[in-house]
């Protein structure tokens, strides 16, 4: 879960007019001067009657006139927006409103939070009631689908009284900018990856290889065949006879997350339906990916009209959200696991740079860095990113790179960055692959154009699986994967790595 230090800061602010006459009728003050006109109708017999029209208008509007100077000013309302959790992508954000009524008269409010679209594409109308020197809050949520920094805007209401002929418009700067965060794992969810952490951490500690690695374990006296360098000489000065260091091997070891962010992680990935997989099947010969259908819900208080308003669906992920998941949680179990996580997010340039370190206060200036990266539209220099990572990292580490292949005719650059990471550190070389092509190659064509449709796509995944197995032949650890199934196959062939010693 997110440390509650991420959550955005509560805002109070006191409420403005929105304009210099600030004031309108309701539709029960319109509704009641159009009902004046039915004194036309004895007006056709005795046109005297069809004053009694301007005399109904004129105390309605009287009336009105009266029920707006009895309601309270915009400065005698405050406006507070509270938040709950800190906003993440594929978890509800929810946000609590709160009126203060500094005035004499009850009012019943309808309130508008103009929000950013990474939170919510249409904002919802909430009605809320506000007693004299009460406190009246509702609770609505939404759900962000978008990261990086977005600023919220005023807070917009319209109140009437009890009366409700007149209301008054005004306005709250709850003006205030709100960071979203990659998607978290479940606690549920990330309980069996820390067990098998566990678990392997303790076969390690019974079966310590000593002599192995450059951690320091102990010192003993010089054995013939001990490498001369190994000898500590202030040892030796104080017993009077050859001291050798013992080794073992490492238990903390250093950890990358190497983020590509050019254009080929910009794309959307769209998660399939099986219902409407199946479905869809039948006649066209391919498996359509549908958009997840994830609303924001507005929620109003118990017993109140307006709530339960559903949303826009969600859009798609892009496959660069998709690998920001996938490094928060892979930073999270090597943290437990006792390793140090460093970060490199890259495009035409060095976007996010993080050495590597340990504990909470780590992790979280991590999932800030991760919250920031945006993909762009250019290639990404990955040349530049590995030398970039060579230098900041010359001792041998694991590196996870997550990336995609380019389809070009030569072979791509990330290829060959990949390859000189070889040489020094152990590499998790990870290919996010497209549904949608992998969805046309397994298809069956039924025409002249599924045919070649599927023709191409074919040709593009054999030329990934190539690359991909030449990439192993050099030694580097590979997958090719579907966003939805990144980041629990990234995490089971991290811990495979811890198991197996491989650092």
């Amino acid at each position: 879960m997110i440390s509650p230090s991420l959550h955005p800061a509560p805002i109070r602010a006191v409420c403005q007019p929105r304009s210099r006459w600030a004031y309108g009728l309701t539709p029960r003050a319109i509704n009641l001067l159009l009902a004046g006109f039915l004194g036309l109708i004895p007006g056709f017999w005795d046109p005297r009657l069809a004053y009694s029209m301007l005399a109904w208008d004129f105390f309605v509007l009287l009336f009105a006139f009266l029920d707006g100077l009895r309601l309270p000013r915009p400065a005698d309302l405050t406006a507070t927006r509270t938040w709950s959790n800190a906003p993440a992508l594929d978890s509800e954000t929810e946000i609590e409103l709160t009126i203060e009524n500094h005035g004499k008269q009850i009012v019943e409010c309808r309130l508008v939070d103009d929000l950013p679209p990474a939170l919510v594409a249409h904002p919802a109308t909430h009605l809320l009631t506000a007693f004299p020197r009460v406190p009246a809050s509702l609770r609505y949520r939404v759900q962000p689908h978008e990261r990086g920094d977005w600023q919220t805007s005023w807070l917009y209401i319209r109140y009437r009284s009890g009366l409700g002929l007149a209301e008054r418009w005004a306005r709250a700067p709850l003006i205030q900018t709100v960071r979203i965060y990659p998607a978290l794992r479940t606690g549920e969810e990330q309980q069996i990856f820390l067990a098998r952490s566990r678990q392997i951490d303790l076969q390690l500690r019974q079966a310590r290889l000593r002599g192995l690695g450059r951690d320091f374990e102990s010192l003993r006296e010089y054995r013939e065949g001990d490498d001369l360098r190994d000898i500590c000489w202030t040892a030796t000065a104080r017993r009077g006879g050859l001291i050798t260091r013992q080794y073992q091997t490492e238990r903390s070891q250093a950890v990358w997350i190497v983020l590509d962010c050019g254009r080929l992680m910009r794309s959307r990935v769209a998660i399939p339906s099986p219902a409407t997989e199946s479905s869809s099947m039948k006649g066209t010969g391919f498996s359509p990916y549908v958009n997840p259908a994830h609303g924001a819900w507005a929620l109003a208080p118990e017993g109140r009209p307006g709530g339960n308003q559903m949303r826009d669906p969600v859009p798609p992920h892009t496959k660069l959200d998709y690998a920001c998941t996938t490094a928060v949680a892979l930073a999270q179990l090597a943290l437990f696991s006792g390793d140090r996580v460093g970060l490199l997010a890259y495009g035409h340039g060095i976007q996010q740079r993080l050495l590597p370190g340990r504990g909470a206060a780590h992790l979280r200036q991590l999932i800030e860095s991760l919250a920031l990266v945006r993909a762009e539209s250019g290639e990404a220099d990955h040349l530049r990113a590995t030398a970039t990572l060579n230098r900041l990292q010359p001792r041998r580490s694991l590196i996870l790179w997550i990336t995609d292949l380019a389809e070009t005719a030569m072979r791509p650059e990330v290829i060959d960055g990949a390859v000189q990471l070889l040489r020094r550190h152990v590499l998790l070389f990870v290919a996010m692959a497209q549904p949608e092509v992998e969805s046309i190659a397994r298809a069956r064509p039924k025409s002249v154009d599924q045919m070649f449709r599927a023709a191409a796509a074919q040709e593009m995944a054999a030329r990934r699986e190539l690359l991909l197995a030449r990439l192993h032949e050099h030694g580097a650890l590979t997958l090719d994967l579907n966003p939805e199934a990144l980041t629990a196959s990234v995490l089971n062939q991290y811990l495979t790595v811890k198991e197996r010693a491989m650092v």
